[in-house]
């Protein structure tokens, strides 16, 4: 089967972008690996899909594949390049957008600067939902919020962006254990359905840097919900403002949530970044179960 992809950026976390908005590819999680492989595919961290709105209320509907395959529920740096690829291929004219992901909704919107804003919606914080499951683990309290510990790897704050994430305090995080403690930590048994590792350095009140090992991909160059995760443990443990500049490896993201100075945790993150097309081209995509 021959398919059609775009190859796209948002400050370094790669994506291959399939339009199924005329005809489904209806590919296997085996399929999906193989375009996400950087040596027989295309190469990317996750795969995005651009499907019709299920009803008139949205615009679309975005569908995330890891690069292992798996279906996820939610990419902040791959909502920014949905937007840019729905605008760039005439899907639509509107300069802001709501689409269906997984577990609900979400707003994007384009803005004079070629940047993008994606509304993400209010963290998650009931254990629950995450999923967590804290059974065993002792855990202290910073300014309020809960601090968990990992025995022998961390003591984590657990924010869920519609997909889980685990966010620890470093020093540096070039001398991190992200590649080490990363795939121990998105494997725990406390997290069901795993977790995104998060690494994060305090610069000031208004920056940070930070490194994500990625469930179902491993370390990526940014991480948009991680960023967003990250910035909300922060604000919660009383370590930053309400707006944060976000430091990765593949560029700066700008995090917004005033949850916590309005004492409303139902308050939306607010992302902004960019989205860049890489290069366009044709597959052939092998029979693969």
């Amino acid at each position: 089967m021959r398919i059609r992809f775009t190859k796209m950026q948002g400050a370094g976390n790669d994506f291959v972008v399939l339009d199924e908005t005329r005809e489904r590819h209806h590919l296997s999680r085996a399929q999906y690996r193989f375009l996400a492989n950087r040596h027989f595919g295309v190469g990317a961290d996750q795969i995005l899909t651009v499907r019709p709105a299920p009803n008139a209320t949205l615009d679309f509907e975005y569908i995330i594949h890891n690069a292992d395959g798996g279906e996820v529920e939610h990419c902040g740096n791959g909502a920014r390049c949905f937007v840019r690829y729905v605008r760039d291929k005439g899907l639509t004219t509107k300069d802001r957008v709501r689409v269906k992901v997984q577990q609900g909704e979400i707003e994007l919107q384009m803005n004079a600067d070629g940047r993008v804003t994606v509304n993400m919606g209010a963290p998650i914080l009931e254990l629950p939902k995450l999923p967590f499951n804290p059974a065993g683990l002792q855990h202290s309290l910073v300014n309020g919020c809960e601090v968990w510990r990992l025995p022998a790897l961390a003591e984590v704050a657990v924010v869920s962006m519609g997909n889980p994430h685990a966010v620890q305090l470093v020093d540096n995080i070039d001398t991190a254990p992200v590649l080490t403690h990363g795939p121990l930590i998105e494997n725990h048994s406390a997290f069901p359905n795993r977790v995104n590792a998060g690494f994060m350095q305090i610069i000031s009140r208004d920056a940070i840097r930070l490194r994500v090992f990625e469930r179902g991909a491993g370390e990526t160059l940014a991480c948009g919900t991680g960023a967003c995760a990250a910035v909300v443990a922060g604000i919660r443990m009383g370590l930053l403002n309400p707006k944060v500049d976000v430091q990765t490896h593949g560029g700066v993201l700008s995090i917004k949530w005033q949850g916590a100075s309005l004492s409303d945790l139902s308050q939306a993150v607010w992302m902004t970044g960019p989205a860049t097309s890489v290069f366009e081209g044709e597959i052939d995509v092998p029979e693969l179960p």
